[in-house]
């Protein structure tokens, strides 16, 4: 059974830093991408980035587009999310996702789906 678990989540000033992880259990992690997604109530679900572990590609959305940082380290199955220059658009809770899965809940992201889904961390950028 996939289970993903985010830490790292909390309150931050505009322009601050923060770096999120994930830990992926019951996965060949090797084989599908590991990516972050973003929600605030009343809004859809948005990609943010992904991390492939068979050669380290990585893909980000416009908005984070030299601000985060993906990375990930395969022996440990943890996936992270380092975020620079926080600004009050980025607030949201941040769901951490694993390529595959038939979920009706799945998003795609860069061409490819994530139907597996963590519980999210909380993410607030404030003055």
């Amino acid at each position: 059974q996939v289970r993903l678990v985010e830490t790292g989540g909390g309150s931050v000033q505009i322009g601050g830093s923060m770096r999120l992880s994930c830990a992926a259990t019951g996965v060949a992690y090797n084989i599908n991408c590991m990516g972050w997604f973003r929600q605030t109530p009343g809004k859809v679900r948005e990609g943010v980035a992904y991390i492939c572990p068979s050669d380290d590609r990585t893909y980000y959305d416009d908005s984070v587009k030299g601000r985060f940082t993906i990375s990930q380290e395969k022996d440990k199955n943890t996936a992270y999310l380092q975020m620079n220059d926080l600004q009050h658009e980025d607030s949201g809770m941040y769901f951490c996702a694993r390529e595959g899965g038939s979920s009706a809940l799945g998003r795609t992201l860069g061409g490819r789906f994530f139907g597996y889904w963590g519980q999210g961390t909380p993410v607030t950028v404030s003055s």
